[in-house]
């Protein structure tokens, strides 16, 4: 196994100004790599090119195919302004492109608004909650986390909800930086998984987040994981997304869209 921190900080330059790195099978989710380490990666490859952006505020990422083992990254300035800078990065593997992601950073400005008008959810604790894959284990990259189930329903367990709220954190990785964060943000399975009645394939598509805080911080490396459903038909399902730290307040908002074949 290879930890999240020593694969992040093997990341390397080559000839061709892309980055390089070999991703163990201890990280893979069926025949590709872990959605949230793709996209870290690719960010962690953007700043170590562009050390100085500010904070990040939104990124947009497409799952194009399958990757794993040796891997390139090649990063693209799109526009850098005055506050606000666009970077893209590659991910490709072997069988071509796996992983495109557009990234946002923006410097912050004085404001007269500053509220969160998402309610924070009442779930219990970290430690009132119980393992969310009692009923069998979960993808190979799972190990490198621990997952609890806050509310909703275990996988694959006929569930008629359509929501989960999870509380995610490395194992021996408590940073809180943005990387880490992304790699986090993707840890639970889509909302709609609860409702199988058998095990089917899923596979991320698309995932858009929103920054919502450049400094956040949360207890004992704990973050809150909601997976609402909003729609299921024709092999594909909506989901929103968010994530909370241990007092409730909201760090990350977003959205995917999800192949199920099921």
């Amino acid at each position: 196994m290879i930890s999240f921190k020593d694969l992040i900080n093997s990341l390397s330059a080559n000839h061709n100004n892309e980055w390089v790195v070999n991703i163990s099978e201890d990280w893979m989710q069926g025949r590709t790599t872990y959605g949230g380490l793709s996209a870290a990666l690719c960010l962690q490859a953007v700043y170590n090119e562009h050390p100085d952006l500010p904070a990040l505020r939104s990124a947009q990422i497409n799952f194009i195919g399958p990757a794993g083992g040796d891997v390139s990254i090649k990063n693209t300035i799109l526009r850098i302004g005055k506050s606000v800078a666009y970077i893209s990065s590659e991910m490709v593997g072997e069988k071509g492109i796996a992983t495109h992601a557009v990234f946002c950073f923006g410097a912050a400005r004085e404001s007269q608004l500053d509220e969160a008008f998402t309610t924070a959810p009442q779930t219990p604790s970290p430690k009132q909650s119980k393992d969310f894959f009692e009923l069998g284990p979960g993808p190979v990259f799972t190990q490198h986390f621990d997952c609890l189930l806050a509310k909703g329903s275990p996988p694959i367990s006929g569930s008629t909800e359509s929501e989960i709220f999870v509380w995610a954190r490395h194992k021996n990785h408590h940073k809180n930086d943005a990387v880490t964060l992304l790699s986090i943000a993707d840890m639970p399975p889509p909302a709609v998984l609860p409702m199988f009645k058998k095990f089917a394939p899923i596979s991320s598509m698309t995932w858009s987040l929103n920054f919502l805080n450049d400094a956040p911080i949360t207890k004992d490396g704990w973050w809150l994981l909601r997976s609402t459903a909003e729609h299921a038909k024709d092999g594909y399902s909506s989901q929103d997304m968010a994530m909370w730290n241990s007092d409730n307040e909201l760090i990350i908002t977003g959205k995917q869209n999800v192949a199920i074949f099921y």
